[in-house]
């Protein structure tokens, strides 16, 4: 599917994580994707987990920021958690975050739903077409979990985000970029709810927490209750914390047990 593919040489890999950079049509360009993978070899139809970053960052933060390579190989040994894969793209390096929308000429959004997987399927083993597919992320890449995971419900069996952005609107609270270049020809795909009123008959799983003095989550608390009023099934949490990698750095177990239980 893509011109063409790089991947690290397993020589020179370090707890269990891969490297893979290809070529996509839906970046104009190159897109990378850091991947763990599990150290068991004769698995295979291992689900996978799409965890999306935040703004400033790229494919590398949520193992180097948050270790969550580590999080989940403890969780596996312990067996808290069946063997799964993580594979963590970057968002297209668009500005200070694409927001995972598609705009100036380029599809982030497509990239997560096609590209990553399909990346998985050519060059990680212990994965393929059969394997469950959930999606998660913080922040920017809890807006485009929860948005691209309800869109596309027939291909994620669940979704879990953390410190959520819910609307496009909240975007020029972290990003230089005027949100503009965010905003969609349909103004239902611009916010978790209008994405949700529209694919409300195929919705997977969903849960999302925020942390309680976090700068976002009045507009968390109102997308609960919206849900809560529309008698949408959701799990919705709140721990103490702020809009900070220590806070996700802890409950992406929350998430990573989330899918455990769902796969």
């Amino acid at each position: 599917m893509f011109r063409t593919t790089e991947i690290s040489n397993p020589a020179f890999e370090s707890n269990h994580l891969r490297f893979i950079t290809i070529k996509s049509e839906n970046l104009k360009g190159r897109g990378d994707i850091c991947v763990f993978v599990p150290p068991n070899t004769n698995l295979k139809d291992v689900p996978i987990v799409i965890l999306l970053h935040g703004v400033y960052g790229s494919a590398w933060v949520w193992s180097q920021k948050a270790g969550v390579h580590l999080t989940a190989l403890k969780m596996i040994e312990n067996g808290e958690l069946a063997p799964m894969v993580i594979a963590m793209p970057s968002d297209g390096l668009w500005g200070d975050g694409s927001g995972y929308l598609a705009h100036n000429n380029r599809d982030f959004e497509k990239w997560i739903v096609d590209d990553v997987p399909q990346a998985l399927f050519e060059n990680i083993s212990l994965v393929s077409k059969k394997s469950s597919l959930f999606i998660s992320g913080l922040s920017m890449g809890g807006f485009g979990a929860l948005r691209i995971g309800i869109k596309y419900g027939n291909h994620f069996k669940a979704i879990s985000a953390h410190s959520a952005i819910t609307d496009i609107e909240q975007m020029p609270l972290f990003v230089a970029e005027d949100v503009a270049h965010y905003t969609q020809e349909d103004p239902s795909e611009n916010s978790v709810w209008g994405v949700l009123q529209k694919h409300k008959t195929t919705l997977p799983k969903i849960r999302f927490d925020c942390g309680t003095e976090d700068t976002l989550i009045t507009y968390n608390r109102t997308l609960h209750q919206q849900l809560k009023k529309a008698t949408i099934p959701h799990e919705y949490e709140e721990f103490k914390g702020a809009h900070e990698w220590i806070y996700w750095q802890e409950h992406i177990k929350d998430s990573l047990r989330f899918f455990d239980k769902n796969r």
